[in-house]
């Protein structure tokens, strides 16, 4: 489930813009929920041996645990929150775009996601970082095991997501503003679609076979791999150009971590020292 071909790969991270001079501003900006995981029973990652759609990587099923509460991007980091924090445009320029604040952050690399996240923390005091696969695939089951966070009727889509049906197949071959779709019942929007999203993890087709029997506390993905070429990261959700099976919940994707497209965005997550009330 590599990203869709049709965008040309940008070769450099956007020309220089003023940094905001707000950073702590901006980084109070990002808004997130509180997951509560730790008190939870384990979910189960991954599709079961009948799923026709299921692909050999989401293979076997295995039960996981979240052993610490988190915070997540309620929405994928924004044109603004990534202008305000890095004072660069990568889009800018680009094909598949559409610019404005609320548009997701485009052309982004998994290597450009690690330094924002770092940026703001140092803006803000708190961790901020990547969100590991376990962590993507719990927040955006919302709580069920069914191929979508509301079930496993892909009619539905449309009303929780941007993928082919409402956006490339209709002449909107682009990221949509966030937040205007349905969301799952943790309060996460654009988790089955809209773009791809970067998670820390290498990628590695056979991971899940590690975690056949028993539950897996923390899953941190494999030390390295080689698969597709050194170093390549998971994807996941779907995209604007991705059909309905594509963007289940259990489906794993990877690209190189430099590699920047109009379907790569990103969300962070934070650590439990972020104030309850955010």
């Amino acid at each position: 489930h590599r990203c869709p071909s049709l965008e040309r790969e940008s070769e450099s991270p956007g020309d220089s813009l003023p940094m905001s001079s707000e950073p702590r501003k901006a980084a109070r900006s990002q808004n997130h929920r509180a997951l509560h995981p730790e008190t939870e029973e384990p979910y189960l990652r991954g599709s079961p041996d009948f799923d026709r759609n299921a692909t050999v990587d989401e293979k076997p099923r295995h039960r996981v645990k979240i052993t610490k509460d988190f915070y997540f991007g309620m929405h994928e980091v924004t044109q603004h929150e990534w202008r305000a924090v890095m004072g660069t445009e990568p889009w800018s320029g680009e094909r598949n775009v559409k610019e404005g604040k609320d548009y997701p952050a485009t052309y982004i690399s998994w290597n450009d996601a690690q330094q924002f996240a770092k940026k703001l923390t140092a803006a803000d005091g708190r961790q901020y970082r990547l969100p590991t696969e376990a962590e993507w695939e719990y927040a955006a089951r919302g709580g069920q095991s069914t191929h979508y966070s509301f079930g496993d009727d892909d009619t539905q889509l449309g009303e929780y997501e941007w993928f082919d049906k409402n956006a490339e197949d209709v002449g909107e071959a682009y990221p949509h503003p966030v937040g205007l779709k349905k969301p799952n019942s943790f309060g996460l929007f654009d988790m089955h679609g809209n773009v791809y999203e970067w998670c820390h993890d290498y990628y590695e087709s056979k991971e899940y076979s590690r975690y056949s029997e028993g539950t897996i506390n923390d899953p941190q993905g494999p030390q390295y791999t080689f698969i597709g070429g050194p170093g390549i990261r998971v994807l996941r959700g779907g995209c604007w150009g991705s059909i309905a099976s594509s963007c289940r919940a259990a489906v794993r994707g990877w690209q190189v971590p430099d590699d920047r497209r109009a379907a790569l965005g990103f969300r962070v997550t934070a650590v439990s020292s972020l104030p309850k009330s955010r």
